[in-house]
């Protein structure tokens, strides 16, 4: 299977995201700035109070004027470049690109039994990279939950993640932004004929003064793949998730600032919820603030998931700051 990859070349500012990875990839046991590469895969601005609360900036996603803190322009990328590489390690070359969809029937469980501490207390992480590798899944615009309503929601998602490792949907029949379970299950799992999935890096850039930032005023990861602009001038329909661990030290905090969605858990617990169509918002997880809700402790290692979608023309905002020092990045 071809592997199509994408790399845009963007101007990170002085305040956003930080990231390592480990070595094997597993759930127990990411620098060049500005720049993000996309390949297809074959599965499946206001600051905010520490206590998880968001603050909001803008009234809708459409023609705000809007933009995550930070920002300097209405479009920080430069020029791009696409390559096609074969299923191997080779060095990439020119070509087509070209993307691959399967279909998955998972469904996500949930439960809710209080956060417990699972982190490893003893293991190490032995490498530490500033990419964070996650998956973005092109949408039609004809989707149901896209470009549709306008409205910032919390509640989207249940409180615990899900047995898959993806969001439980907790809006019964429908919210004012989205259309029931079937259709939000399709955000985050290949379904063949409803999105397209693609391999996105995200390089998170040291801001010198601890902490590690991405920022850009226009995300748009995936212009021209999967199903297309659609007539627009940018691809606006798509989700994203990353999967990654960390060791907590004392004294992190990872920050958000964007549009549209943005759940963030960590330790499988929901602590940033930024749901619904919106102008940029703001999140922030303070670990030792809200540990005992994480049910973390100091010397242990966590996960931390990641779940984005732009849904709605004409922005896409997506700033990250983080003084976590070391991200490993889990396949997902």
């Amino acid at each position: 299977m071809s592997r199509s990859v994408i790399v845009l070349a963007l101007v990170a500012p002085l305040s956003l995201v930080l990231a390592c990875a480990g070595d094997d990839g597993g759930r127990d046991s990411a620098s060049s700035a500005g720049v993000i590469t996309t390949a297809s895969a074959s599965n499946g601005g206001a600051t905010a109070s520490t206590d998880g609360s968001s603050t909001t900036e803008g009234d809708s996603d459409s023609d705000s004027g809007g933009s995550a803190s930070g920002s300097t322009g209405d479009d920080t990328t430069g020029a791009m470049t696409t390559t096609t590489t074969g299923a191997t390690t080779e060095p990439t070359t020119s070509g087509t690109t070209t993307t691959t969809t399967t279909s998955t029937t998972g469904t996500s469980t949930s439960t809710t039994d209080a956060p417990t501490s699972t982190g490893d207390t003893t293991g190490v992480m032995e490498e530490c990279e500033t990419d964070l590798v996650g998956v973005v899944r092109d949408f039609q615009s004809s989707h149901p939950d896209f470009e549709a309503e306008i409205s910032a929601e919390k509640g989207i998602v249940a409180a615990q993640l899900g047995g898959d490792h993806k969001p439980v949907y907790a809006g019964g029949g429908g919210t004012v932004t989205t259309h029931g379970e079937a259709n939000f299950n399709q955000w985050y799992n290949d379904v063949q004929g409803v999105n397209q999935a693609l391999e996105v890096t995200i390089p998170l850039s040291d801001n010198g003064m601890g902490a590690f930032v991405f920022d850009s005023a226009a995300f748009f990861p995936i212009d021209g793949q999967g199903f297309g602009n659609e007539g627009n001038s940018h691809n606006y329909h798509f989700t994203l998730e990353l999967h990654t661990k960390f060791k907590y030290e004392g004294g992190e905090v990872f920050k958000f600032t964007g549009d549209d969605d943005l759940f963030v858990f960590v330790n499988g617990v929901l602590a940033i919820d930024l749901g619904g169509v919106h102008g940029p918002m703001s999140g922030e997880v303070n670990m030792d603030a809200q540990a005992a809700q994480l049910g973390i402790s100091v010397g242990g290692e966590y996960t931390l998931d990641f779940f984005f979608a732009e849904r709605h023309t004409t922005e896409s905002n997506f700033h990250i700051e983080t003084t976590i020092a070391c991200f490993e990045v889990i396949p997902g």
